[in-house]
Order: structure tokens, then sequence, then C-alpha cells
């Protein structure tokens, strides 16, 4: 479990790629103080269990569901990522649970400045749109933020200048791709809601024996 308050920009050491799957190095300092093997490093986003590592990196192993579904399978030698070591019991919650399970990817459509923040609007697909609120919290590319916008086809946030410091995000460019995580409370009570609504929902007797039966076919 992550809060997106991201701790470290790391760098893409190297990427080996078997088939599906993926090996990727990543050069960092603040994540690996304490580290163990087995520990969870959110990696963009991604919940990333550490299978090795020295003083200044540490490696994990990216399976196919996770390289299908979250934009890793484009990561290079020398890209930024945005790091974040797994939360302990007693730390603040500064941002929002995040659990670090990718539900897509989303595209920058534009950027636009406004005083001393910049808006950042991103295209996504319905599966995620329907899950995302005004006001409520989105983890992008592992960053906790704020959604001030969102209509049927994009999303809104707006980055202060601390969050521009300390991640990625204002880094990339119009049509990069970044990993979208909706807020997880709202998708468990999405869910609770559909299976309530089907299982109230009466079913109707009529169907094609009764249409035939009584002589409407």
């Amino acid at each position: 479990m992550f809060t997106g308050l991201v701790e470290e920009i790391g760098t893409i050491d190297t990427v080996t790629k078997g088939v599906k799957s993926a090996k990727i190095k990543i050069k960092a300092e603040k994540v690996l103080a304490g580290v163990k093997l087995g520990d969870s490093i959110s990696t963009n986003g991604v919940c990333l269990t550490v299978t090795e590592f020295s003083k200044n990196s540490f490696v994990v192993d990216v399976m196919a569901e996770t390289m299908r579904r979250s934009s890793l399978d484009n990561l290079k030698k020398g890209d930024k990522v945005n790091l974040e070591r797994a939360l302990r019991v007693g730390d603040r919650l500064g941002g929002h649970l995040v659990s670090g399970h990718i539900d897509g990817v989303g595209a920058i459509k534009k950027f636009e400045e406004e005083d001393n923040a910049t808006w950042v609007s991103i295209g996504a697909s319905s599966n995620i749109l329907k899950y995302i609120v005004m006001k409520g919290s989105i983890a992008i590319d592992g960053v906790s933020l704020t959604v001030a916008y969102v209509d049927n086809e994009i999303f809104k946030v707006s980055i202060i200048p601390h969050t521009k410091d300390e991640t990625t995000l204002l880094k990339k460019k119009v049509g990069d791709t970044v990993n979208l995580e909706c807020d997880m409370i709202g998708k468990y009570v999405a869910k609770l809601l559909g299976h309530s609504e089907e299982e109230e929902k009466p079913k109707s007797s009529i169907d094609m024996n009764f249409l035939k039966e009584n002589g409407f076919l």
C-alpha cells in the first residue's frame, strides 16, 4: 500500500525484455534505505517487487499482465520514474490510499499554465472515467492528485510547483502515456452497488418461448 507521495525520482539503468515480460534495473538512493529482497516499491505508480539491489540500484521483474496494463512497456535507459516505498503502519497518510495496481493508462492532451500552477488534461477510456469523480483522488504515475474537472472524454488535475519539482509529471509531453489508478474506495463502492442492482432488479418472464406460446412469433 502506498500514499501517492513520491519520495524520489529514479533513473532507468537497463531494460531487459522477454517475450512479454521485462527485467528493469533502476538507479535510486533514498528508496533503498533499509531495503530488503521482496520489498515493494511503487514505480510510476506500479507496485513492483525488489528482486535484487545494491547501494545505488534495484531490480524488478515485470510480468506480462503488468506490461499490458501499464506504460512500463515504453520505458528505456535514461528515463525518469517516480518512486515510493510501501507505507508503514504509523506513517502520515498525506496523499490517499494507493494500491499500486494500475487500472489502465491515459494520454496527456494538454498543459495549461495558470499563475503558479499547471493544468494537465488527460484522456482516458470510459472504463476508467466512470470511476473518476470531481474532487476525488486519483494516482497518475504514482502521484496522488485531486480531480478538478471530468467529463466523458478527459479529466484535469492542477499541479503545484512542489509536485512539478518532485515528480516527473511536468517533464512529459503531450501524447505521452501515464499510469492511472482510480480511488480504490470508489471502485469498491461501485462494485457493491452494481451487485445490489443486479440482485434487486426483477427478472423478466418474457423470453422467446413466451412470445411463441402466445402467438407473437
